[in-house]
């Protein structure tokens, strides 16, 4: 890595997680993450954040032309992980030493301190 580029960001929620929106006009909505952008902080929620998106056809990939919906990033900072409950949690790091060869770090949710 060169010296002048900036290391991302480690960000409280990955690729797989349920999450609930917690501000914004999605607000209250939940689903999986699809796709996380650790630089601009920004994550891809499933079914929040719908657009439509036009589409140029391309008989070479099989694309049809047209309108398609699409899930739009939205920053990190308006969602919030779900716990077993089916609350929003806060997300802290903890070393497990049960966890891997001699223990790893581990994510865990602050309300219940279950493993996420």
């Amino acid at each position: 890595m060169n010296k002048n580029q900036k290391k991302a960001p480690k960000l409280h929620v990955r690729k797989g997680d349920r999450v609930r929106v917690i501000t914004g006009r999605g607000k209250g909505m939940e689903g999986a993450i699809l796709r996380v952008y650790p630089k601009t902080q920004r994550v891809i929620v499933e079914g929040v954040n719908v657009r439509l998106k036009n589409v140029k056809p391309n008989p070479q990939a099989g694309v049809e032309g047209g309108q398609t919906h699409r899930e739009m990033p939205i920053h990190v900072s308006n969602v919030q992980p779900v716990d077993r409950a089916g609350n929003p949690t806060r997300v802290g790091r903890r070393w497990d030493e049960n966890a891997g060869k001699g223990g790893e770090w581990v994510r865990y949710a602050k309300t219940t301190g279950d493993v996420l």
